[in-house]
């Protein structure tokens, strides 16, 4: 079981959808208490499970590896990172090799955040990159290549209204200003990695006796060479007696 015991957002004061606020670059990468634990799992995951927490479409090559060189001089630059020689030491000590032939895969081993990347085709951003360790309740097998909307079903709060909106944010979002949400559900099961098809029903959770928090800090930043657009994910997940105001 891994959990967080802080979370550094009020989860009690949500906002109405998307629920969007502006980011302080520098706050686009975070390190918590859980970083080691859950860094070991994302090591599992993308040993044992590649296909199902990694893809990649070849148009999005160029991307991914322009995430990858933003995720390293931000690591590097705050002092709980080190560079050593074609590797990267993290907070956990571990070395990280850069491969830039796999950089979605060296992003998963890097931080803490899943990303996914969107380019614009037509009218609606879509999802070509991704390593998505911890899904909370969507199969990336099954997203992969498809547009928000597609993202999003069956999400019953993404109507067209909201689809609207997001798509606005993501074509006028800027490299410099780069945007956040969060969400938070109450789940009885605390694992981090817990995909779902969108035909299977997720069980029902009573929120006032279920025992742990899931919220995801989520992240909108657009990458300034190749223009497409990167959904960062921190997953934290806390029992329901460290809530703050529970």
């Amino acid at each position: 079981m891994i959990l967080q015991r802080t979370i550094p957002y009020d989860v009690n004061a949500p906002r109405p959808l998307p629920g969007i606020a502006p980011l302080e670059p520098r706050d686009w990468l975070r390190v918590d208490e859980a970083f080691a634990e859950q860094m070991v799992e994302r090591e599992r995951l993308i040993s044992g499970h590649r296909a199902a927490v990694i893809a990649l479409d070849e148009s999005a090559r160029s991307a991914a590896e322009e995430l990858l060189d933003l995720v390293l001089a931000q690591v590097l630059g705050t002092g709980q990172y080190q560079r050593v020689g074609d590797a990267v030491t993290p907070p956990d000590g571990r070395h990280v090799r850069i491969d830039r032939g796999d950089p979605m895969a060296t992003l998963g081993r890097l931080v803490q955040e899943d990303f996914c990347i969107l380019d614009k085709r037509g009218e609606e951003h879509v999802l070509l990159g991704a390593v998505l360790c911890f899904p909370a309740s969507w199969s990336l097998d099954e997203k992969f290549r498809r547009p928000l909307v597609g993202i999003h079903i069956p999400v019953e709060s993404y109507d067209d209204n909201v689809a609207r909106r997001v798509q606005r944010l993501f074509d006028g979002v800027r490299p410099e200003r780069p945007l956040w949400r969060f969400n938070a559900l109450w789940y009885d099961d605390p694992a981090l990695h817990q995909p779902r098809r969108e035909g299977e029903r997720r069980d029902r959770v009573d929120p006032a006796h279920a025992r742990y928090l899931r919220s995801e800090m989520q992240t909108i930043r657009r990458l300034p060479n190749s223009r497409s657009v990167v959904f960062g994910i921190h997953t934290y997940v806390l029992a329901r007696t460290d809530v703050p105001g529970i």
